[in-house]
């Protein structure tokens, strides 16, 4: 038995070149990345300048008052991959004694409750101002142009602000008046705006000046001001000083202490404050890695989910090629039951605190977890004994019922078990983790939404980065800003004990996991998708296709994919389906009958629907660089030369 080989065709080429590479999930974030890397940028000032276009063309997916992890390598160091951190902690006020007793069992999925302190735009001021060469006012201009001119919205946005129009005209006023146009969504392809929003951006840059290093005929540069910084250096961080304490700061603490509707179906105040944004900031830290197959995987630390696709690959590692094939039943199953060990110890043990990370990354816990993996589907959560006495779980759930509500969350939590669906459209149905873009409840609360850009320049900077939420609807829109805050906090439990139970100043833990691939000690790959909890599975398979089946970026990318759902989701309202295996249908019916022998439950979600990966893909040898990008929902695109 081989691996299976890569399809002849793609739907898209493998682009190669040497002189710079991008791939994103929105075609005018790659443009405006490719654009400064063509007037001299590097890999570090595109990818900046291209995440703050994302805030405004996928503004259902990610937004200012989000957050994001990257790791990156630089040409001067290219063997040492770092950890961007952007996720912001729980406000000092966001206690579980306080949720309690609002009412809540768990932190909501939408509303100010759910915000963590913003940590995107601090992040990405640190990566400009530490790596970057251009001046703030020229990286901005981009994303400014769109804002203040307009850019012709997408179909997935609009269908995103249809499903949460009556959410926006009943309870959120301030987003309908951002979103709707006389009560409705606004059509594909209408060219929409965010003055307020550029005037943000615009305020950033006035902070310290600015000095154009670039021709000026984008408009972006402020004039300097008698009191700018002397340094570009100098004018960033007045600009993130700007961020944290100045007008984004004061609105946000005015705005939220308001109370409105909340995925929970009942209304509260927020408790983020200026006092928190003041206190945070982004910063850099080391990569977790493993070693496979020649290769070193680099991701964050465990307060995200990154490690646990490290300790899947540990697992993995030793086993036949041939049961690393998830284009084979043999292989999707035994890939499948490796996740589900990772993801049950990610629950038991991953969170902003001290995680017994060697242990779980370590050869013989990996030996000892893999006799696990038997023949058939595993139906229960099953972490290891790392610390004894130390895995408290939150309480499971197969569906809920949320205080303020009538009865289970629609379209959540089912099937459950001994009460499967008998078909597969209504599995579809109940398992919203089987569509490839966000779903949006009634109530506002979505799962998956996340954006994702990936850079290399001629010079070996290499960085991939997973920016995401506070997407549109996510929270009211503050009408001073143009933007809403996100809603990170709904991943930490209100159950004492856990690993991830809410605590002010912590983190909570986050899915945003992007990966860096080094080989003979120099950053070979920059990897990434959106997907909520489905990112490393995804991520996963491109890497088994790619290292050990040897298929090109753009093969790996198109193949069939497929992810399991047998744990806790990390999104409100943190159910799971026990045995649940998500797949596209391309897999094959042979394959999927073979999963279903084995005991898994499957859910079939058409051709092309999971995972919208990215990656840009660097060889030191040559020089030779490449990009690709997922075909799924016709947005993502790559571009280099």
């Amino acid at each position: 038995m081989t691996y299976t080989a890569p399809p002849a065709f793609t739907t898209r080429p493998d682009l190669v070149g040497t002189f710079g590479m991008t791939a994103s999930t929105h075609w005018l974030a790659t443009a405006s990345a490719q654009a400064v890397l063509e007037r001299g940028g590097n890999a570090f000032d595109a990818a900046v300048a291209g995440a703050f276009v994302l805030h405004v063309v996928e503004p259902h997916l990610n937004g200012p008052g989000g957050d994001l992890t990257a790791v990156f390598a630089t040409a001067a160091d290219p063997g040492t991959p770092t950890v961007l951190m952007g996720q912001g902690p729980a406000p000092a006020a966001a206690t579980v004694e306080h949720y309690r007793a609002e009412g809540l069992e768990l932190v909501p999925g939408s509303g100010a409750l759910a915000a963590a302190v913003p940590g995107a735009v601090d992040a990405w001021l640190l990566l400009l101002r530490d790596h970057g060469t251009w001046e703030l006012g020229d990286v901005l201009a981009y994303a400014v142009g769109y804002a203040r001119d307009g850019h012709p919205i997408t179909g997935r946005v609009t269908e995103t602000i249809a499903a949460v129009a009556d959410l926006f005209a009943e309870h959120w006023p301030t987003s309908a008046d951002r979103w709707l146009v006389d009560g409705r969504a606004p059509a594909p392809g209408d060219l929409v705006t965010n003055p307020a929003y550029a005037a943000v951006l615009e305020g950033l840059v006035a902070a310290g000046g600015s000095v154009p290093t670039v021709d000026g005929d984008r408009g972006g540069a402020a004039p300097v001001a008698d009191s700018a910084a002397t340094t570009r250096e100098g004018r960033i961080d007045a600009a993130r000083l700007e961020w944290a304490e100045g007008l984004v700061a004061r609105s946000i603490d005015e705005f939220v202490r308001t109370p409105h509707r909340h995925s929970s179906g009942t209304d509260h105040a927020g408790v983020i404050r200026a006092s928190d944004l003041a206190g945070f900031r982004a910063g850099v830290e080391p990569a977790a890695t493993v070693e496979f197959r020649g290769h070193t995987i680099a991701k964050t630390g465990a307060w995200g989910q990154g490690p646990a696709l490290l300790q899947v690959l540990a697992l993995l590692d030793p086993m036949p090629d041939e049961l690393l094939d998830p284009s084979t039943a043999d292989g999707a199953h035994v890939i499948v039951e490796a996740q589900k060990l990772a993801m049950a110890d990610r629950e038991a043990y991953y969170g902003d605190r001290e995680v017994p990370l060697d242990r779980l990354l370590s050869a013989e816990y990996a030996s000892a977890r893999r006799e696990l993996i038997g023949d058939r589907a595993s139906l229960e959560l099953r972490p290891g004994d790392v610390v004894p006495g130390a895995a408290r779980l939150a309480t499971l759930r197969t569906e809920y019922v949320a205080p303020g509500l009538d009865g289970p969350v629609a379209g959540v939590g089912e099937p459950t078990v001994g009460s499967f669906a008998e078909t597969p459209a209504d599995v579809a149905a109940a398992d919203d983790s089987a569509a490839g873009e966000p779903v949006v409840e009634p109530t506002g609360v979505t799962r998956g939404d996340t954006c994702h850009i990936d850079v290399v320049d001629r010079w070996g900077n290499i960085v991939s980065a997973t920016p995401s939420g506070g997407w549109l609807q996510s929270s009211p829109t503050i009408p001073a800003l143009g933007f809403c805050l996100g809603s990170r906090l709904q991943m930490a439990w209100l159950e004492e004990g856990t690993a991830s139970t809410l605590e002010p100043g912590r983190r909570p833990r986050t899915t945003l996991t992007p990966t860096l691939v080094l080989r003979d000690g120099q950053a070979v790959v920059a990897l990434g998708s959106p997907g909520g909890d489905q990112q490393d599975q995804w991520q996963l398979l491109y890497l088994l296709r790619t290292i050990v089946g040897g298929y090109t970026p753009q093969q790996a990318i198109d193949a069939p994919a497929l992810h399991t759902t047998s744990f806790p989701g990390s999104f409100w309202p943190r159910t799971w389906t026990p045995g649940g295996v998500v797949v596209e249908d391309r897999l094959g019916d042979d394959v999927i009958a073979g999963l279903e022998a084995r005991g898994h439950r499957i859910t079939r979600s058409g051709d092309w629907s999971l995972g919208r990966l990215s990656s840009v893909t660097r060889d030191p040898a040559t020089g030779v660089l490449s990009a690709a990008a997922n075909p799924r929902g016709a947005q993502a695109y790559a571009a280099g030369r």
